[in-house]
């Protein structure tokens, strides 16, 4: 569905209902890896400097035109209520407030950007010699194809336990290695170096003989809310290694999960999966395996789960 565009007053408004999760589109717009392929209009790219996604945190970017002139940012974030709600306001010329809500709509989310300007006249100065309005609906298309690039897998389980103890589950090599990895396997190495560039590396036996190794390297750990990773297929010392099972699998995948307490001591833990630096070849052969990654993750969660009622 296509965007509309609704000025009133001193107010930009436009809608578009994506063909994603909400969990995923919020994630879109909140993680650097993913908003620096998409925002702004066409013709545009961006570098940014820093993104700290919480009440009060600074976003930082330079927008480069197609004409070669840069564009410096500056965003402060006021609500961050995930997956549901940012607000953030645009404190460099124009000056202007906005509200991002997220909407579940059978399995598609719906997103409305509501832009506040100080006047009437601000915000038809902005539409006038800028292209405020073309430029958000195009920024909203720009989303759109990326979402269908990178077609993150999600999964989602709620487990019987707090949720500080589930995020320890997840970090510490004493727990990681008596529930990771797919059903059948069995762990005979792991370490565990817990920081932002860290690795996890780990090796497994398969039933049958032969052994298969993988690593995270950490992006983010902000204890018990959330962490991510790139996951990777590797060798015995460590190197990324192509996928046992093709070729055209990607190198690096982006893992992200959330913690959230849903209620008194038992945590929802919400995953998303994208490809990073992959071709077009990879993105597909990516898409292609979601029925099998979400066995393979299932297998995965419930002997997390299995784990969690032991301890």
């Amino acid at each position: 569905m296509n965007a509309t565009i609704d000025s009133s007053a001193r107010e930009l408004v436009a809608s578009r209902l994506f063909d994603a999760p909400r969990e995923t589109v919020f994630r879109m717009w909140t993680d650097p890896e993913h908003v620096k392929h998409w925002w702004g209009p066409r013709g545009f790219t961006n570098t940014i400097q820093e993104m700290d996604v919480r009440p009060g945190g600074v976003w930082r970017f330079v927008m480069h035109g197609p004409d070669g002139t840069d564009y410096d940012n500056k965003i402060v974030y006021g609500e961050v209520d995930a997956p549901r709600l940012l607000t953030y306001s645009h404190v460099v010329e124009p000056h202007f407030d906005v509200t991002v809500t997220f909407e579940e709509e059978g399995g598609k989310t719906r997103v409305t950007v509501r832009g506040v300007f100080e006047s009437a006249a601000a915000r038809d100065k902005a539409i006038r010699e800028v292209g405020a309005d073309k430029g958000l609906l195009e920024t909203l298309d720009r989303l759109s194809e990326q979402l269908e690039r990178v077609s993150a897998f999600t999964i989602s389980r709620v487990f019987d336990a707090p949720r500080e103890f589930v995020f320890k589950a997840w970090t510490e090599r004493d727990h990681l290695v008596h529930w990771w990895g797919p059903k059948g396997l069995t762990m005979l190495h792991c370490t565990n170096d817990l920081r932002p560039g860290g690795v996890m590396h780990y090796g497994m036996g398969r039933p049958g003989g032969g052994e298969m190794w993988g690593k995270w390297v950490y992006r983010e750990i902000a204890p018990p809310e959330r962490l991510s990773f790139v996951v990777s297929f590797s060798d015995e010392q460590g190197s990324t290694q192509r996928a046992p099972f093709s070729p055209e699998w990607p190198l690096e995948v982006l893992s992200t999960l959330t913690f959230t307490e849903v209620e008194s001591n038992k945590t929802l833990v919400s995953m998303d999966a994208v490809p990073i630096n992959a071709s077009d070849a990879e993105r597909r052969m990516f898409r292609g395996f979601t029925a099998s990654m979400q066995n393979g993750w299932t297998g995965t969660l419930d002997q997390l789960a299995d784990y969690l009622k032991k301890v």
